[in-house]
């Protein structure tokens, strides 16, 4: 497969890409894992590799924020990918080329779900006010994460009886899809990806939902220890840890029929489980996953 980098108009960049365009044949493309929003590939040269991801599918995100975004995040230390350069294809499709920083998560312990935890803690740690050069959006919560909840009455009913509990705050940067599957390793050092979904939002319910989901996929254990090293470097009340959970559940169970969440048997059996013992999930009558 030729390298797709020359049939790009670059729009922004934050390197002489003439120098990586120069390996011509010497580069290589390798296929990776696919998302649901873009067709992602490996692009190696002699010495380095790279991450071209293109949104040839139904997504359109703002491409150019995200570049911003990783540069202003990359220059401040925090552990993303270094953005090489964004810029459209000769289909129309939108392109963010990025340093390649790892493979995806194979298996977990304690030491790696306590620097998974310190990680979102650190990333939760920058105020919308510590960015000023990067304006970052603020959706409606309800709408950006819960479409067409309202179309579901029995999801319904009870996200509207839990968000009456908190009020939403939308003052610092969240990943907004934090799980084990957009964090990457290489040589010990971990790295955030897929920053379709960075925004101004509430860290309490970014933290929640990538903890629904570890309760979900991953072991128990490994879920205690993500749980318990961010709780003990952020204020954290169990009630205020109720009312996320189960905000996070509702979306995990919304976008689950909508064919946005995998589950099998016991990933269902997880699911129960969580609604039966959170304590304001647990008196509603929901239709069952399946």
């Amino acid at each position: 497969m030729a390298p797709p980098l020359g049939i790009v108009d670059w729009v922004e960049i934050n390197e002489n890409l003439d120098a990586l365009f120069s390996g011509g044949d010497r580069l290589t493309v390798h296929p990776m894992k696919q998302g649901y929003e873009a067709e992602v590939m490996k692009i190696c040269s002699d010495q380095e590799s790279y991450v071209l991801k293109v949104w040839n599918k139904n997504s359109r995100p703002d491409v150019g924020f995200q570049f911003r975004l990783l540069s202003v995040l990359h220059e401040r230390g925090v552990s993303v990918p270094k953005p090489l350069g964004w810029g459209i294809n000769t289909n129309g499709d939108k392109v963010l080329l990025t340093t390649f920083d790892g493979v995806p998560i194979h298996k977990t312990d304690k030491k790696k779900m306590t620097l998974i935890a310190n990680l979102l803690t650190t990333l939760h740690r920058t105020r919308g006010d510590d960015l000023e050069s990067i304006p970052l959006p603020r959706y409606s919560f309800t709408d950006y994460f819960f479409p067409g909840v309202r179309e579901h009455p029995d999801l319904w009913n009870p996200f509207v009886s839990v968000v009456k509990r908190v009020q939403i705050k939308q003052e610092q940067l969240i990943h907004g899809d934090f799980h084990i599957n957009n964090i990457v390793e290489e040589n010990g050092r971990l790295t955030i990806i897929d920053w379709t979904n960075g925004q101004l939002g509430d860290s309490r319910f970014d933290f929640a939902w990538s903890l629904t989901l570890q309760k979900i996929y991953l072991t128990d254990l490994s879920a205690d220890v993500f749980r318990s090293a961010y709780v003990s470097d952020n204020k954290f009340a169990q009630q205020e840890l109720d009312v996320f959970e189960a905000l996070a559940w509702i979306r995990w169970m919304l976008l689950h029929r909508s064919g946005g969440a995998p589950g099998g048997h016991k990933t269902i059996e997880k699911v129960r489980r969580i609604q039966t013992t959170n304590p304001l999930l647990r008196d509603y009558e929901v239709k069952k996953a399946k």
